[in-house]
């Protein structure tokens, strides 16, 4: 009998994914991830991890599997918020969800899992695993999830082949609604519970509250940029080569404060990232105000009028070869090849077509048509129909 362990995070997708490997004949092992302790940061009284511990304890009593709680803040610490600081200190985004698949849960939890002995390591994501033979070889396929409005392959473009080969997803043929009604069935605790917002790790924490206690708040001016700014206008179309063509879609704007008027003040221009709306407290515009850049080094956050304005658009990207990464080893690009891919820049995104070129120093990816708010920092994940064949950290 093979021995499964999942990693019970007191929702109802890990609570039903549990029951359906118990239902495939698994032995199941519950296991609650307990990756932020350090209290004096969660700003509410509540204290979700221990809910959340409690909720997965009740599951596992309830379906009859042995249930541990294993304290990772150690490593969360070190490997995912420390990460994030330094990050924002640089003026980029992190996206911490991917992070925390990539190193926490199918690395420091699958190590612990298999130590216990476990064949496979299952979450509650709604993606499916494939396997083709190649070469007369296993490769793993990461796919979409059959629920295009939960698909979450993308929080999981960062992992290898190693790690495929012991993961599991049992829901990810079936869609929400579905996998609340097995819940609400089999009378678990957590079938009406609402699905968890914000990181995976301070729980009720705003993200801003959570960077200011580490990040020193350091005022600042708010500049909006004006559609009409000479910058944008200066539209080149002849190129002497392909790569020339790619660096100048791709190329970031250098913002100066004599580019458009000061119209307010800010704490902090780390705080902040492209295309965000909120919080910056300036009103009295036409229409809303949108970031389109942040300058860390001069502490300025540069705006502009309305959603169309030109200064979120970019129709390429640059993914440098450190931070390159092929699920599908066997289809990683060699120098100058091409591919045409579907890809997107932020969980939820429409899958957008693009075309990959591999150059020198890493690859561009060039959209088909331009891309709001391209930030660096975060995912840009590729895919061939629904499976998610590469991914990489825009530059």
């Amino acid at each position: 009998m093979k021995r499964v362990i999942i990693g019970l995070s007191g929702g109802v997708d890990s609570s039903v994914a549990a029951y359906l490997l118990q239902q495939q004949g698994y032995e199941v092992i519950g296991l609650f991830m307990k990756n932020w302790h350090d209290d004096s940061v969660t700003i509410s009284n509540e204290c979700p991890w221990l809910d959340d511990s409690n909720d997965a304890m009740l599951v596992a009593e309830k379906l009859g599997i042995p249930f541990q709680t294993v304290d990772l803040s150690e490593q969360y610490k070190e490997r995912i918020v420390d990460y994030m600081f330094h990050e924002y200190e640089k003026g980029r985004t992190p996206n911490p969800d991917v992070l925390c698949n990539r190193e926490i849960k199918f690395d420091v939890f699958m190590k612990i899992a298999l130590d216990l002995g476990a064949d496979y390591v299952a979450t509650g994501h709604y993606c499916r695993k494939g396997t083709i033979q190649k070469d007369g070889k296993e490769v793993y396929q990461l796919l979409a999830g059959v629920d295009g409005n939960k698909d979450q392959s993308y929080f999981l473009c960062q992992l290898s082949q190693e790690q495929l080969s012991k993961a599991l997803f049992p829901i990810g043929e079936l869609t929400k609604p579905e996998v609340r009604k097995i819940a609400t069935e089999l009378d678990l605790v957590t079938a009406e519970k609402k699905d968890s917002q914000g990181l995976c790790f301070i729980g009720k924490v705003k993200l801003p509250d959570f960077l200011q206690q580490q990040l020193k708040p350091k005022e600042g001016v708010i500049v909006e940029v004006p559609k009409e700014q000479a910058v944008y206008s200066e539209v080149k179309t002849q190129f002497d080569s392909e790569i020339e063509k790619l660096e100048y879609l791709s190329r970031k704007i250098d913002y100066n404060i004599n580019q458009g008027k000061v119209v307010g003040k800010h704490q902090g221009a780390h705080y902040f990232t492209k295309g965000q709306r909120k919080g910056l407290g300036v009103g009295g515009t036409v229409e809303p105000l949108f970031v389109i850049d942040t300058d860390v080094e001069e502490n300025i956050i540069y705006t502009g009028q309305g959603k169309a304005h030109p200064g979120l658009y970019k129709k390429a990207l640059f993914v440098s070869n450190e931070e390159l990464h092929w699920v599908r080893e066997d289809l990683a690009l060699k120098l100058d090849e091409t591919m045409q891919v579907k890809a997107r820049i932020r969980y939820r995104q429409a899958l957008e077509d693009a075309t990959l070129h591999k150059v020198d120093g890493g690859l561009y990816v060039e959209f088909n048509e331009f891309q709001s708010a391209i930030t660096e920092g975060q995912f840009v994940a590729w895919y061939i129909e629904d499976e998610l064949i590469g991914s990489g950290v825009i530059s």
